[in-house]
């Protein structure tokens, strides 16, 4: 009886983590980096709940940190087998996780100096960079889209375009099932692209599965209906609305995909000078790599309005390399496009560029992608009038927008097509990869379309599902690793909103008798 088990992505968004245990094969589906408030992050750091050594090997669905982050670690801890994605998906990977094994590293470097001098012991990075180069040597790129392979004696692979990223996959498995004797057949869809997206086909997949474990970002939300040339007037409106403004545009933007799209388009702009002149800096060192990753799988990429060869080669792009030159931006006081990495603004150089512009009426605040509940850009988005950054508290005088239509994930509808598209399903559906919020909308529509509600599921962290013909049942799960309430926000955002509030209530003060008054009462609640 095969056995089927969600580590992540589990009523959050980040930390794919999947295995399949076919009795006699076990094997993972992704292991990405969490990502959110400090208490889903600190899941990162927490030991795995199963041995990493007792999976056979791996199949990656995409590059990004949430669904590979933590493969150094997974290797780090003794897992051996291959991992298994698509040529451009490993090609990411080269840059991807060495990056990350340095953030890591540096990241704990600079923890360590600050319990130093708490007299605490040093902690030790969630991996190395020697941890990365032994995850690169197991990788094992796919020639293309719909060729089956054989990762173990019985079990064939094959990856359908997901239409999400660079090398982006759903994952079809296919096992004898020792119960029936008939064959098991699974769909892992990994993130599921648009129908509308420059670089990629729509997805696609086979029909007729037992089971399908589907993501369900957007499940919850419709997008206006766009195309491409509509999407990017769009871009045009805000960026000159905010460059007229006088002041500079900030776009928080992930690495992988979504900086590339920004530069495709923003190319074209300039090049037909719609837009006025400015310059645009791409900030992100691992950016700057990845983009010599589309560049050499360039032929690959549809609905490029630019010339292969001049593809992000504008001579107005500006892509910065070191510190020092990011530094240097800050300076700039206006008439810049800012675009930089992370793109929810949880981390990495965008914190300071959100930070130097934020405060100004001038400056422009654009995002262009999904924020985690939890994260600064999702507090920024929400509407806070205050934010808190790097310890310190700004005002929100700049322009803050957003432009939904640059995401990679399939909306609500979209997602219920493509669900509809692979049927019949005879087993059942997994909803993960999607807030509670979203996954509890998606199931009640998926239901209306008239899918049995009663095999429709939303696992829960470190649930297990036996997988039997007809039916999934539960297995149940070991004690939560999280709860339940933490899942979107937690206390550390509790506390930085409380920093705000009582900043902006002693700014407010009168005199100095009453934020003496307002603090004495607040210690009296201590």
């Amino acid at each position: 009886m095969a056995t089927l088990t969600f580590y992540g992505a589990a009523g959050t968004v980040t930390g794919s983590c999947s295995m399949l245990d076919t009795g006699t094969t076990r094997f993972l589906v992704d292991c990405g980096l969490f990502q959110g408030n400090k208490t889903i992050r600190k899941l990162n750091d927490d030991d795995f709940v199963f041995d990493p050594a007792s999976a056979e090997f791996l199949i990656l669905t995409h590059a990004h940190i949430d669904h590979s982050g933590l493969l150094p670690k997974l290797v780090k801890y003794g897992f051996s087998g291959p991992i298994h994605a698509t040529e451009p998906t490993c090609d990411l990977l080269e840059f991807m996780l060495r990056d990350s094994a340095k953030i890591q590293m540096s990241n704990a470097e600079r923890w360590n100096r600050k319990r130093k001098r708490q007299g605490l012991e040093p902690v030790e990075p969630l991996y190395t960079d020697t941890d990365a180069e032994n995850t690169l040597k197991l990788l094992r790129p796919v020639g293309g889209y719909e060729e089956w392979f054989e990762p173990a004696p019985g079990v064939h692979v094959r990856f359908w375009n997901a239409g999400h990223i660079l090398g982006s996959a759903s994952a079809e498995v296919k096992f004898p099932d020792a119960d029936s004797g008939n064959t098991m057949r699974l769909l892992f869809s990994g993130d599921i692209g648009p129908e509308e997206k420059v670089f990629h086909p729509e997805p696609d997949a086979e029909k007729g599965f037992d089971y399908i474990v589907c993501e369900s970002t957007y499940g919850d939300r419709e997008r206006d209906d766009y195309t491409l040339e509509r999407r990017r007037d769009n871009l045009r409106k805000e960026l000159v609305r905010g460059l007229s403004a006088g002041g500079n545009v900030v776009i928080p933007a992930f690495a992988v995909e979504r900086s590339q799209e920004l530069l495709h388009d923003i190319g074209v702009l300039l090049a037909e000078g719609d837009i006025p002149d400015a310059t645009v800096f791409l900030d992100s060192p691992l950016a700057r790599k990845v983009t010599g990753v589309f560049i050499k799988h360039a032929a690959t990429l549809s609905d490029v309005a630019i010339d292969n060869a001049d593809l992000f080669r504008s001579p107005k792009f500006k892509i910065v390399e070191s510190v020092e030159e990011s530094k240097a931006i800050n300076r700039i006081k206006g008439g810049a496009v800012i675009i930089s990495a992370s793109g929810m603004a949880d981390a990495g150089r965008i914190q300071h560029h959100i930070k130097n512009n934020i405060w100004k009426r001038d400056a422009t605040i654009l995002f262009v992608g999904y924020q985690a509940p939890g994260t600064l850009g999702h507090v920024i988005t929400s509407g806070a009038d205050m934010v808190r950054i790097h310890g310190k508290e700004y005002v929100v005088k700049a322009e803050v927008r957003k432009l939904g239509n640059y995401s990679a994930h399939a909306d609500q509808g979209e997602l219920i097509e493509w669900i509809a598209d692979r049927g019949p399903v005879a087993g059942g559906i997994f909803l993960n990869h999607g807030d509670d919020d979203a996954r509890e909308v998606l199931a009640r529509m998926l239901a209306d379309r008239g899918i049995d509600a009663g095999k429709i599921h939303m696992p829960q962290f470190d649930e297990s599902f036996e997988l039997v013909a007809g039916d999934a049942r539960s297995k149940g799960r070991v004690a939560a690793r999280i709860p339940q309430d933490a899942l979107l926000t937690d206390w550390n955002n509790d506390y930085a909103a409380f920093i705000v509030a009582l900043t902006k209530r002693l700014n407010s003060a009168d005199s100095d008798a009453e934020r003496r008054s307002v603090i004495k009462r607040l210690q009296g609640a201590l």
